[in-house]
This record gives structure tokens, C-alpha cells and sequence, in this order.
């Protein structure tokens, strides 16, 4: 794969990545709750997901999720319920005014999110398909493809990496005080807003 044509991928998988949504609440969400480990786990996590949609790409498995209206809201469906579910646990944690020096520092559920709303948003599939529709051609072999799969997940990972790195830098999440249950809030609600929306819009 040619430098110019890798580093126009870069750029708009950056770009992609650097879009506000629920992707990014999560990681917040994470790194702010239960520490940079639970920060950087949930951004990994998100990473692979999104390296897992671009191998679906270039092996073809994609075009069917997109192009299969009942596989695709299903998808949808499941991601906007866990979104839900993701939000209510959120404000749930909030009401409770759990301390954030007391809370878990383990990575393991957040991980476990973050891969979930990303592979949970079949729109990531037609993104996809887009994306690399620009960068494909006909002579291109399994390791061009290879390459451009693990751009998309590896760019993602660094990039929510990087928000987990700034929002933790000198201890931020217990410098915010108080303030952590408002955040929560600020988070839970943002999610639960996103998942009815994206669920009402899937069902109607």
C-alpha cells in the first residue's frame, strides 16, 4: 500500500475516531469512574471492535450486514438496548454517590463495553464499506487488506488511548470532587437519550 494513499486512511479514520458519541462517553465514562486501566481497557477494546467491522470489509462479510435490512436493525436494536442499559448503570452509580477513590480499578467490564458499542453499531459497516471503497483496488492482496483493517482499529484504540491519557493526566478524576456524580449524570443521560432515540427510530 502506497504512503500517500495509507496516510489518507490514517487521516480519515482519525477523524472518524475523533467524532463525539456514545463511543466516546464510554471511554470518559470509564477513565473518569474507574481509573485509566478501566480508561484504556475500554479503548483497546473499542479498537479491536472496529479492526473486527474493518476484516468483516475486506472479506466481504460486511456487505451483508448492511445490505440485510432485518440483520442490520437487529443490530441496532441490541446496541441501542445496551446503550440503554449501559446509561441506566451509569445513573444509577451517580444516585448512589459511590466515592471514586473507592471504586473498582478493574478493567474487565469496561472492556467488555467498549467492545460492545462498537461492535453493537452496524452503521460501522456501512461506514466501512464506504471508507474503503475509496482506498480498495482490484490488485490489492490479503496483506494491503490486512493493512488497511488494522489501521482502522489500531488508529481507534490510540485515538480514545490518547482521551484516557488527557482526562487522567495528574489525577483528574479525583481532583473533580463532587463533581464525578454530575459527570455520571451528564453520561448515563447522554447515553439513555441516544439509545431511545437510536431504539425508537429501529422499532418505528
Amino acid at each position: 500500500m502506497e504512503l500517500d494513499r495509507w496516510f489518507s486512511l490514517f487521516g480519515i479514520c482519525l477523524l472518524g475516531a475523533m467524532s463525539p458519541g456514545p463511543s466516546l462517553a464510554v471511554v470518559l465514562n470509564a477513565a473518569l469512574g474507574e481509573g485509566r486501566r478501566a480508561g484504556y481497557s475500554a479503548a483497546i477494546a473499542h479498537g479491536a471492535a472496529v479492526g473486527l467491522y474493518g476484516l468483516l470489509t475486506v472479506a466481504g462479510l460486511a456487505v451483508v450486514i448492511a445490505r440485510s435490512p432485518a440483520l442490520f436493525n437487529t443490530l441496532q436494536i441490541a446496541g441501542a438496548c445496551y446503550l440503554l442499559y449501559l446509561g441506566i448503570g451509569i445513573l444509577r452509580h451517580a444516585c448512589a454517590a459511590k466515592p471514586v477513590a473507592d471504586s473498582d480499578p478493574g478493567g474487565h467490564s469496561w472492556a467488555l463495553g467498549g467492545f460492545l458499542v462498537a461492535c453493537l453499531n452496524p452503521k460501522l459497516a456501512v461506514f466501512m464499506l464506504a471508507l474503503f471503497a475509496q482506498f480498495l483496488e482490484p490488485g490489492d492482496g490479503p496483506r494491503q487488506k490486512a493493512i488497511m483493517a488494522l489501521t482502522v482499529g489500531v488508529t481507534d484504540a490510540c485515538w480514545y488511548a490518547l482521551v484516557v491519557s488527557l482526562v487522567s493526566y495528574h489525577r483528574l478524576p479525583r481532583q473533580l470532587g463532587r463533581g464525578g456524580a454530575l459527570i455520571d449524570r451528564l453520561f448515563g443521560g447522554f447515553l439513555v437519550l441516544v439509545g431511545a432515540t437510536v431504539l425508537l427510530r429501529a422499532v418505528f
